[in-house]
């Protein structure tokens, strides 16, 4: 069998801390499975031990060793996800919501969503923009072109 290339080796503090974790239970049931990884591992278990015991696949157990070897304790924890840049800034996304309260283009009686959009690609403050993004943006505003009543459906 090959040789493991992350060995996992706790110091008592590490070793209660985990165990700590485990028992309190606030964690994500991620942050929990890592523990418990982390756990197996240094209590000697192979990989296939750990993936019968706790239903995981061999390359997570692998993953945590690594995590573990990098970064400690910390690598229990996801690093935080940059996620996508949005296309409109602060001052576009004013403009998008001055063009939803504008008058409607003409032969509509009121916009759409595709046609904001499209808007927004006119104004050429996007390349491109879709009717979704401009659904996120407005329902960010408290404004409702809808009725003033309390939610009941128009007659």
């Amino acid at each position: 069998m090959p040789k493991k290339k992350y060995l996992v080796k706790l110091t008592p503090e590490q070793h209660q801390e985990l165990q700590q974790l485990i028992r309190r239970g606030k964690s994500s049931a991620r942050v929990i499975t890592r523990a418990r990884i982390l756990l197996k591992a240094a209590g000697g278990c192979t990989d296939d031990e750990i993936v019968t015991a706790l239903g995981v696949g061999i390359a997570t157990v692998e993953r945590v060793r690594k995590r573990f070897e990098q970064r400690g304790l910390d690598g229990l924890n996801d690093l935080p996800r940059p996620g996508k840049k949005p296309k409109l800034d602060a001052k576009a996304e004013a403009r998008l919501i001055a063009e939803a309260c504008s008058q409607a283009p003409e032969g509509r009686e009121c916009w759409t969503l595709q046609l904001l959009a499209d808007r927004v690609v006119e104004l050429k403050l996007a390349d491109s923009y879709s009717y979704e993004a401009v659904r996120r943006v407005l329902k960010k505003t408290n404004l409702n072109h809808g009725s003033s009543s309390s939610g009941a459906s128009r007659r």
